[in-house]
């Protein structure tokens, strides 16, 4: 991100909103098994095909997703797999965090 224009830093800062999002994660990572229409989606994911509808445009919009449509339906898949180098390696980092919690309270539970 060194030396990037404001605009430049606007579009990041979008990129990763795009991903603040539970539900967008959900769908990410059900799309990591292959492609799935949106009513597939919204079955697995538990919401209506409305909802994740508009969670798949912007996802699409962000470039993470790609549609393609066959016949009446629009299928879903995975535009950049580097989406998961990025995922995993922010879950990596809160598991070490939540590991290193946990033995600071285990810590102060044994010292008293």
């Amino acid at each position: 991100m060194e030396n990037l224009p404001p605009e430049a830093l606007l579009e990041v800062a979008a990129y990763f909103q795009a991903l603040s999002e539970p539900t967008r994660l959900k769908i990410l990572n059900l799309l990591r098994q292959g492609e799935r229409n949106v009513g597939e989606l919204a079955l697995l994911c538990g919401f209506t095909a409305a909802n994740i509808s508009r969670h798949l445009a912007l996802l699409t919009k962000h470039g993470l997703v790609a549609r393609e449509s066959r016949g009446t339906s629009v299928y879903y898949r995975i535009a950049d797999e580097s989406i998961y180098a990025l995922c995993d390696l922010v879950c990596g980092n809160i598991s070490r965090q939540m590991e290193l919690t946990t033995q600071k309270r285990q810590a102060f539970v044994q010292g008293a």
